[in-house]
């Protein structure tokens, strides 16, 4: 699954970091990620300088990181909820994983890690088709095991509301202020083969028998073109830490 992740899942673009930097106003030497994954995101952001540890509870996927970031990096296997008190950082992220992390607890914890005024950061989004006709003919296809493969909002926010998750959660956070929502548009060209692929790293697909992941990724093969245009916003939600809260 490491491997799938680090050959399928798409990278973060550089406007990210640059939101992030300008957001934060001031210089950012110290960073934690949460759910660093293979390090699609550590890379981004290491490469401006800042020392990273990035952090997540899969030994697998921090081999994989160890073997795409600089020395600026240190890969820590833990749970973001086991992290313990002690050092705070001037940044902490998530790249398309806070929704693994427990909610109760979560902000408090999440300011805990963080200097005062210090920056913290979530992204992600769907990956859809972008044609339509495409997406309609993978419905199909996928109907007899998969109603869907969206990944529901954790606090039920529906879709078409101006603020979403987490920023839901951190404009009632104590914690946290000045929330802001951005989207960064993007639009991908992969193969069939690929997409695909990156299906199968879709917590959806993971959660079918594995007989079944077969048949639904054969079946979904078989409908699309050897080349699929992808819509791949990313969303970006940002926050600073309160120095009181």
């Amino acid at each position: 699954m490491a491997e799938a992740y680090e050959q399928f899942r798409p990278g973060y673009p550089v406007e990210l970091l640059d939101m992030v930097m300008a957001y934060a106003g001031r210089p950012v030497r110290t960073a934690l990620e949460i759910g660093a994954g293979t390090g699609k995101a550590t890379r981004l952001f290491a490469q401006r300088g800042i020392t990273v540890t990035a952090t997540d509870p899969d030994g697998a996927m921090l081999a994989e990181l160890r073997k795409h970031v600089p020395a600026n990096v240190q890969a820590v296997r833990s749970a973001f909820e086991d992290l313990g008190p002690g050092e705070s950082y001037g940044l902490v992220y998530a790249a398309a994983a806070l929704h693994w992390t427990n909610p109760e607890g979560r902000w408090p914890r999440m300011a805990a890690l963080l200097e005062p005024g210090g920056v913290f950061a979530s992204c992600g989004g769907p990956i859809r088709l972008a044609d339509p006709a495409v997406e309609e003919a993978v419905r199909v296809a996928r109907a007899p095991f998969l109603e869907n493969d969206e990944v529901p909002s954790p606090d039920g926010t529906p879709p078409e509301h101006d603020m979403q998750w987490p920023g839901t959660e951190l404009q009632q956070s104590e914690w946290f202020a000045d929330v802001q929502q951005s989207v960064i548009e993007r639009r991908l060209t992969m193969s069939a083969r690929d997409y695909v692929g990156h299906l199968s790293t879709v917590s959806a697909y993971l959660v079918l028998p594995v007989s079944e992941q077969e048949q639904v990724y054969r079946r979904i093969m078989q409908v699309l073109p050897e080349a699929v245009e992808i819509v791949a916003d990313v969303i970006v939600h940002l926050a600073r830490r309160r120095c009181e809260p």
